[in-house]
């Protein structure tokens, strides 16, 4: 063998090595970084308080309202069966993504690991969908109430509705776990750095450097199935509801009817507006404070506020709570 050849040779087996330890590098990423809300150490130290304080005050609030529905036999009723639900849903969502954000504040450190990230969009979408498909359960469950009145107890039976919850559950389960496939076949550069408070799927699909045709069309075709679809539900069954509310004659009908509602539409606005905000502001720019804030308020403060919203706007809750907690005091 020659000089030349010999010399080709080396040359080509170093450039297949350098090659296979940049594919090393795009693949085996250990960790993200996780930029967070500031940079700012005093602003850091306000927003650990903050978060800390809506975190406790969700946990505490949607746990009460699971007692509250589970106590009181008066409460067992398809609409508090999907309430109760969804308060168990809004405990795990916030805290899929809040306890991470407040340790890394604490310890100065912006990396959660790679696998930590993946569970993180795991679940955020699981929970993120889940609430989705609760809340069209739950404008189906007026819908019913209110317009086929009658055959309310036979439709809403107590099957179906286990039934309709666990097909939610079914079907959110496959379509994360997909995503999460999707997500483990991409080549991930070295600058991988998430602006963002957690790890949230449509960012990290940004920050892969090999094709992500598949994962980009899985994305819409999902956000279509657990967002466009249970939104659609929600306005026919609001239509529907209308319609049938304008058909009656009495003024107090009408409104007592629709007062059922009315805890359920706030928290349709706050939930689907403040997300519609994040992905239309995401698809204009990559980063931008006010999708930072609309972050926040669908991740955070919706969950933390919907207790509220349903003991303040419903007298059975509002009675039923205040039955628990008298109940609670004479045991101390």
């Amino acid at each position: 063998m020659t000089v030349g050849s010999s010399l080709n040779v080396a040359f080509t087996f170093s450039s297949l090595h350098t090659s296979y330890m940049e594919a090393e590098n795009q693949t085996k990423v250990s960790e993200f970084l996780l930029l967070g809300l500031s940079e700012d150490p005093e602003l850091q130290l306000l927003f650990s308080g903050l978060f800390l304080s809506m975190y406790l005050v969700t946990v505490l609030g949607n746990l009460l309202i699971i007692l509250t529905v589970s106590s009181d036999p008066h409460l067992h009723t398809p609409m508090y069966f999907f309430l109760s639900n969804l308060s168990f849903v809004d405990i795990c969502f916030i805290t899929t993504t809040v306890p991470k954000m407040l340790v890394n504040i604490q310890t100065h450190s912006k990396a959660i690991s790679y696998i930590r990230c993946l569970t993180q969009v795991y679940f955020f979408v699981i929970f993120a969908g889940l609430d989705n498909f609760l809340l069209s359960l739950m404008a189906y469950d007026r819908f019913v109430a209110i317009c086929h009145p009658l055959h309310y107890t036979v439709i809403m039976n107590p099957r179906l509705c286990v039934l309709l919850v666990l097909m939610s559950w079914v079907i959110i389960f496959w379509v994360s776990l997909l995503h999460i496939l999707l997500m483990m076949h991409l080549n991930f550069c070295i600058s991988t750095e998430v602006p963002h408070f957690f790890c949230e799927l449509a960012q990290i699909i940004k920050l892969a450097c090999s094709n992500t045709f598949i994962n980009n069309i899985f994305l819409y075709v999902s956000t279509a199935l657990l967002g466009v679809f249970p939104f659609s539900g929600i306005l026919v069954s609001y239509y529907q509801i209308v319609s049938s509310l304008r058909r009656m004659s009495s003024a107090g009908d009408k409104y007592k009817a629709f007062s059922t509602c009315g805890s359920h539409l706030s928290v349709v606005f706050l939930f689907y507006g403040t997300g519609l905000g994040v992905y239309l502001s995401s698809v204009v720019t990559h980063s931008s404070q006010r999708s930072f804030i609309a972050s926040v308020i669908y991740t955070v403060v919706t969950p933390m506020l919907n207790p509220f919203i349903y003991c303040l706007r419903n007298k059975d809750v509002k009675g039923a709570l205040g039955n628990l907690l008298c109940r609670a005091a004479s045991f101390l």
